[in-house]
This record gives C-alpha cells, structure tokens and sequence, in this order.
C-alpha cells in the first residue's frame, strides 16, 4: 500500500496511556470507527513479542477497514510482519536505510522541523513529513516547537504531503489554516478523550475545514 494525501487528513497515533479499562485494539477500533484515515502504533515500553503480537492485530484491524497502518521506529518489527510502513524520527535510522530494508511500496514517513531536514528525508525516499511540534504537547517532552511560519515554509519546500503533530486538538487546529499541511497527528486528541469515536468524527469534520480552505 503506498500512501495517498488523502489518506493522512487524519492520522492518529497509538498511546496506552489512557486505555481506562480498555485494550489499545478497542481503542483504536473506536477511532477508525469515528473516521480515523491512517494508524501509527507507537509503543516505547512493550517488550517485543507483545509487541509484534499487538501490531499483527492491529494490522489486521486496520486491514478491515481499509486504512493504513505504520509503526513508529521499529523497522525490524514493521519488516516481520508485514506492515503498510514505518516512521522514523530524526534520532532514529536514516531515511535511505529504511527504504533498503522496506523496500519501494511501503510507506515511510520521517519527522521533520526543519526546511533542511524536510527536504533531506524527501530525497531519500520519504513519502510523507510529520512536522511539529506546531503546538505546545505534553505527549512527547522532547518535541521541539516548530513555528507556523516554518511549517508554511516546509509546505512550500517539498512535493511530498506534510503532516502538522503537536498538542492538536478541536480548540486550536483551525489555526493551521492556510499553512499547506494535507492532515494532522493526534495523540491525546483522541485516545484521551472520553468518547474516542466522537472526538475522532469532530476533529476529521474540522481539518477537512483547515485542508480544503487552503
């Protein structure tokens, strides 16, 4: 499955830190179920046999649905089980090794704050940008701020779609108006929320807003 703009308006991104009761399948169920276009499983704790067995059910879920579904940073386990794609922050592999591993038809998407950096990751292969954060987010502590200004110029810069993450929700996403972004990453957005299908079919209603004003 290759990557269509289309498929990253909104793009949720896995965080067990609020399952409540719940497992992070039905969590994520409920999102695709609100209108979740693309899934990325992001796990830095799980040791990996629940690891992998959690990403091949999860894959399959999103297989239901017809949605495309990446994991963060752990290539080896995107590779064994097959997965849609992978996305790799600037700490972690190279772009280019990536694609050797993966190969031409899956999806790699690469984190950027930088123009520098943007069109880097596009020349070795990347097919979409996560940019941010463009707002302040307590999910990652280590996420750097990028400016709106910057993220219009990395729009401006590359030919690949780019994707706004960082401390999105309902309240501010409409300040993205206008800056060039195809979609947005949510975190806590979604599986924070208290109805997680609901929050997802709000916050889609607003960005297709942001993407089609622009």
């Amino acid at each position: 499955m290759k990557c269509d703009k289309k498929d990253l308006l909104l793009y949720a991104v896995t965080d067990r830190s609020w399952l409540n009761g719940q497992t992070l399948f039905e969590q994520v169920e409920e999102a695709l179920k609100g209108g979740a276009t693309f899934i990325q499983l992001r796990e830095k704790e799980l040791e990996d046999e629940l690891f992998l067995k959690e990403a091949l059910e999860i894959k399959e879920l999103c297989r239901r649905y017809n949605v495309p579904f990446v994991i963060n940073d752990n290539v080896e386990i995107a590779h064994r089980i097959n997965a849609d794609g992978v996305h790799v922050g600037q700490s972690d592999m190279q772009a280019n090794d990536v694609r050797i591993i993966l190969g031409k038809d899956k999806i790699l998407g690469v984190s950027a704050q930088t123009v520098e950096q943007a069109l880097l990751a596009e020349s070795q292969g990347a097919d979409y940008l996560g940019v941010g954060a463009v707002f302040a987010t307590g999910s990652k502590a280590d996420a750097d701020d990028v400016s709106h200004e910057t993220l219009k110029e990395i729009c401006n810069a590359v030919k690949i779609p780019v994707v706004a993450i960082g401390g999105i929700g309902k309240h501010n996403v409409t300040e993205l108006k206008g800056s060039g972004i195809c979609g947005i990453a949510v975190i806590s957005a979604i599986f924070a929320a208290d109805n997680i299908r609901l929050a997802t079919a709000e916050l889609k209603e607003l960005t297709e807003k942001v993407v089609n004003d622009d």
